[in-house]
């Protein structure tokens, strides 16, 4: 029998791998395999290129950052797809079953409006280098082809947060 205090969808760590382990890979964390290995291929190329010729392609360096960012992103909504984000819940655990329900509705609410903000505010900054045809510092592309990625993949973290609330309700 469960205390009255204890979460509903409480797992133990076994059964939260036994749980994931048979789950087909997700779209995201498919994309975070290629990003990780672009990472890797880039980096490598620049080391054995200044290993070999004392010189470096420092502009490879814009090609790891965004790769790095669309990295974190992918990395968030895969960790919310899989209802594994980082959670505090000391005191949270301590309140009645009721609080605790609140408090992950405000969680998901406050989650939810971040991402929805950061792809309104970085639409609009894809949005502003698409239109004054910024380009990057050393590569010379458009500076969008960076930028638009940001407010896509917080759409699809916003997309992943709902979906993974109405699993947990059901």
């Amino acid at each position: 029998m469960k205390p009255d205090h204890a979460p509903e969808n409480t797992h133990t760590a076994d059964e939260l791998l036994l749980t994931h382990a048979d789950a087909p890979l997700t779209i995201e964390q498919r994309l975070t395999g290629v990003a990780m290995l672009l990472i890797v291929l880039i980096s490598l190329g620049n080391v054995v290129v200044r290993y070999l010729t004392a010189q470096s392609f420092a502009a490879t360096e814009e090609f790891s950052i965004a790769l790095l960012i669309i990295l974190a992103f992918l990395g968030s909504s895969t960790a919310f797809a899989f209802d594994r984000h980082i959670r505090v819940t000391f005191f949270i655990d301590k309140l009645p079953p009721r609080w605790q329900a609140a408090a992950d509705w405000l969680s998901f609410a406050v989650t939810a409006g971040l991402f929805g903000f950061i792809a309104f505010y970085a639409g609009h900054l894809a949005w502003d280098n698409y239109r004054f045809e910024e380009t990057s510092p050393a590569l010379g592309v458009p500076q969008w082809w960076y930028s638009v990625w940001m407010p896509i993949l917080a759409v699809v973290i916003v997309l992943r947060l709902i979906a993974t609330r109405l699993r947990r309700d059901r």
